[in-house]
């Protein structure tokens, strides 16, 4: 890929109509990176002229998704419903060069329009009744009725560009309708709009979803009206579900956001977004920067991506595996103290070295630093009965004499264990079970040296103390 002859400028769009979704997070990804690669600008816009849908708490929650995810736009976010200003001088601009028209038509009557169309066999659209032509008498102006605004498509020819994914694509200009730009109330509408946007943003490149295919040709004749610049396009195949299916709540988490509290990194949701439907080689880990670096819309797949949750998982754990432990500890602490946990009772980076091999989320890092932030389980009833018996408390009862003149090392604690097993010629099971019952209420815990170092002399003590050592 070369270098962009004009300095390269971005933007993400969406609609603030609920959460960031994946596919959305996905488009930002990669219209952000497209700008970085180049040393561009990436900008935010806010698409909120849907009133009857758009809310404050889902433009909140896009802002929250970029943000977790570190995609920070150079410029915005803007808003659409504050350039309505701007909106209506283009309307008007183009009533008076005639490349737009006012419309009487009824939504009834534009529907029958349809119907008649359908029955003959063609593509059903508006019939042009107040498109005003050279020569054509127009019908008399309804007294009670406002007009919606048109734009004057071009009938003939076609509408076509070199899409950066999908390679060429053109449109017959007799399928595209004369689109409404402008509501009777003189709200403009979406297509407008986002030409009008792209124009004044000096955008040069869109990449987005290919569910806006069809937008495209009526965005570029629009664009060519008014004497603006033609962006380059390229429409990225939506994502797919395990099934097969379009990806919904039915799969799991959609939102951005949910993968934030379900515990997974940033960094590696980057990763993993951006090999859905993108690969650099067999390349499947990558820091950012390699991503900006080797980002090329060339190399993006034609073909719809298939999410794979255990794939998700595998990138998560190997960013947890190598994420530094204080940063670690940090972000785990408030998922322990939301579990009633107390981080002060033990060294945290210290329990997040011994488990972050065993997490795929963060989720689980709590889950499993319970142990040591938690209060005390003891043991079901069950497992004391079959582990603590009479010969592992005698055992259990002297590996604690002899833990309480050791210094309280990891590697102290282990020879110790090694040494009560000589001498009690036991197996590691023999003694690391009926330990990890005594001290945990567990038989499965990390390494028991490890597990013992981090809860402390005085707590294992305690804990080893209360068992009684008692004839059956």
């Amino acid at each position: 890929m070369t270098a962009a002859s004009t300095p390269v400028r971005t933007r993400f769009a969406p609609s603030p109509t609920g959460f960031l979704h994946l596919g959305g997070a996905r488009t930002a990804l990669f219209s952000w990176a497209y700008a970085r690669h180049f040393g561009g600008t990436f900008i935010l816009r806010v698409e909120d002229t849907d009133l009857e849908r758009s809310t404050p708490e889902a433009v909140q929650a896009i802002l929250d998704g970029m943000a977790w995810l570190g995609l920070t736009p150079d410029e915005g976010p803007f808003y659409q419903m504050q350039h309505m200003d701007r909106y209506r001088e283009v309307v008007a601009k183009m009533l008076a060069e005639g490349t737009a028209y006012h419309c009487y038509s009824s939504p009834a009557e534009v529907d029958a329009m349809r119907e008649r169309a359908r029955a003959l066999g063609q593509k059903p659209r508006y019939d042009g009744t107040w498109r005003p032509e050279l020569g054509k008498t127009l019908p008399p102006i309804p007294a009670d009725r406002k007009p919606v605004v048109r734009f004057k498509s071009p009938q003939d020819g076609a509408t076509g560009w070199v899409d950066m994914v999908k390679g060429p694509i053109t449109f017959d200009n007799t399928e595209l309708d004369d689109l409404v730009i402008a509501r009777p109330d003189g709200t403009p509408t979406y297509n407008f709009c986002v030409v009008v946007d792209d124009w004044d943003m000096r955008i040069t490149h869109v990449l987005r979803g290919d569910d806006h295919v069809n937008n495209t040709p009526r965005q570029i004749t629009i664009l060519r009206a008014l004497g603006a610049p033609v962006p380059e396009y390229g429409h990225v195949p939506m994502i797919l579900g395990p099934d097969g299916e379009k990806l919904s709540k039915r799969h799991g988490a959609v939102s951005v956001m949910e993968y934030d509290r379900d515990g997974y990194l940033p960094e590696a949701m980057i990763n993993y977004l951006a090999r859905l439907g993108w690969s650099h080689g067999d390349d499947e880990l990558f820091s950012r920067e390699q991503f900006v670096a080797w980002f090329d819309p060339q190399h993006l797949s034609k073909s719809a991506a298939q999410w794979d949750p255990k794939k998700l998982n595998w990138v998560n754990a190997h960013y947890i595996k190598h994420s530094d432990e204080a940063q670690l500890a940090l972000a785990v602490a408030p998922r322990i103290q939301a579990r009633g946990g107390d981080i002060e009772k033990v060294d945290l980076t210290q329990v997040v070295r011994l488990l972050k091999d065993r997490a795929e989320t963060l989720e689980q890092l709590a889950d499993g630093a319970m142990l040591f932030c938690g209060a005390f389980q003891q043991a079901e009833p069950a497992l004391v009965e079959q582990h603590l018996t009479e010969a592992a408390r005698i055992v259990l009862k002297d590996f604690a004499a002899q833990a309480a003149g050791i210094e309280w090392k990891r590697e102290t604690i282990s020879a110790l264990i090694k040494s009560t097993l000589a001498t009690h010629s036991l197996k590691m099971p023999q003694l690391a079970i009926p330990l990890r019952v005594a001290i945990a209420g567990t038989t499965q815990t990390p390494a028991i040296d490890a597990v013992l170092e981090i809860l402390g002399k005085e707590t294992v003590l305690a804990r080893l103390a209360a068992l009684p050592i008692t004839s059956t």
